[in-house]
């Protein structure tokens, strides 16, 4: 009797590079923003976007744009930031990077302490989060000021060529291969977001590891029926 292989996990490393950035109108905007630096008008600035947007991935390539210039720039999760971390961030860096601002607890008073010491070391600071800024449940009146004065640059929803690309790119990160047609297939029946497309390339590797075969439109279709009978379902477009 053959028993089903129990997939192993082994994790994925996301290519980082610019060469593996997809630009598209969603988010060429902040794409140019990180480009313009050093000119800036602002020494911080806001990047939003819903999850799986490629806000990390900008913050790698803003951190690879000053290591080309012999600079250095450190990224941190904002969870991570307290009032002793400001001064060691700006230790022998240009720039900081702090993630997921209004994403679980925030030291509004370590933020409002670092965004004061970029200004006046003539370093410069990313955030980032979900929501715009003006969003933030942010309490510090003189924070919530220092915020509203930055620029902010918003990710939008992806159109039907980005989300082919980000299917590809992802199955290409996972080292999946994956059958003709298949993209398309899978386009016509996913929900339109950078988070479900994650969602479905996870699910899918999962079902290619446990079957030992590549990503195929059958097996694609057996997934998203069971998903539907299970009642976890897809939305479609």
């Amino acid at each position: 009797m053959s028993q089903t292989q129990i997939p192993l996990d082994l994790g994925h490393r996301p290519a980082l590079s610019e060469a593996d950035f997809l630009v598209a109108p969603c988010n060429a905007e902040a794409h140019a923003w990180l480009c313009r630096w050093p000119d800036w008008p602002n020494p911080a600035s806001v990047i939003h976007g819903p999850a799986g947007s490629g806000k990390t991935h900008l913050a790698h390539l803003f951190a690879a744009r000053l290591f080309a210039i012999g600079a250095k720039a450190r990224i941190i999760e904002a969870a991570a930031l307290d009032m002793a971390a400001p001064p060691l961030l700006l230790d022998g860096v240009k720039a900081v990077v702090v993630e997921d601002c209004d994403r679980g607890k925030l030291d509004e008073t370590a933020l409002f302490h670092l965004i004061n010491l970029v200004k006046e070391s003539g370093a410069n600071l990313l955030l980032s989060g979900r929501e715009p800024a003006s969003r933030w449940p942010v309490k510090l009146p003189d924070l919530r000021s220092r915020l509203n004065a930055m620029p902010s640059l918003a990710i939008g929803a992806p159109d039907d060529e980005l989300l082919a690309a980000v299917l590809v790119k992802q199955f290409t990160d996972r080292q999946v291969r994956i059958g003709e047609g298949l993209v398309p297939y899978l386009l016509g029946r996913m929900e339109r977001s950078f988070e479900a497309c994650a969602r479905l390339v996870e699910r899918l590797d999962r079902a290619a590891l446990a079957e030992r075969r590549a990503v195929t439109v059958p097996l694609a279709r057996r997934v998203l029926e069971q998903e539907d009978q299970d009642g976890s379902g897809h939305q479609g477009s």
